[in-house]
């Protein structure tokens, strides 16, 4: 089990290498910055220390819950540009049904209740911090 919180962009396929070996599913999914509403960048802070304990919590939780082979977690805070990577989830399982479950769980609890403060960056400069959505709220009492 691997949590990682950096600001500089991760390189995916590096981090997969050797990931879930010998497990018989890997799920991986990454979250990229969108540019709606003409969104040019996003800033997003955290409390070192705090943050890594809260995502190794959540991330042995689903190990526990789902019993995964393996998971990782990666989470970038500081500047980021439209298209580039913010996070990334892999689970592995011996099936396919708990590792994409287990994923779910986990981006869920990371769009809700992860601590990291997210603000978004216009044209004209920063329109504010981002709340969690109602649907991202709604996605995390599924479980």
């Amino acid at each position: 089990m691997r949590v990682i919180v950096q600001p500089g962009v991760f390189d995916a396929a590096a981090l997969m290498q050797g990931f879930g070996a010998g497990a018989g599913a890997v799920v991986t999914f990454t979250g990229l910055v969108r540019g709606d509403d003409g969104l040019v960048a996003l800033e997003i802070e955290h409390y070192p220390g705090m943050t890594e304990r809260a995502l190794q919590d959540h991330a042995q939780a689903a190990v526990g819950r789902f019993g995964l082979a393996d998971v990782l977690v990666v989470h970038r805070h500081g500047r980021m540009e439209v298209g580039e990577p913010i996070m990334m989830v892999a689970t592995a399982a011996r099936h396919r049904r708990a590792a994409f479950d287990a994923a779910d769980f986990l981006m869920d609890w990371l769009k809700s209740r992860a601590p990291f403060w997210k603000r978004e960056i216009g044209p004209e400069g920063p329109r504010g911090w981002v709340s969690a959505k109602d649907e991202d709220e709604a996605a995390l009492g599924r479980w």
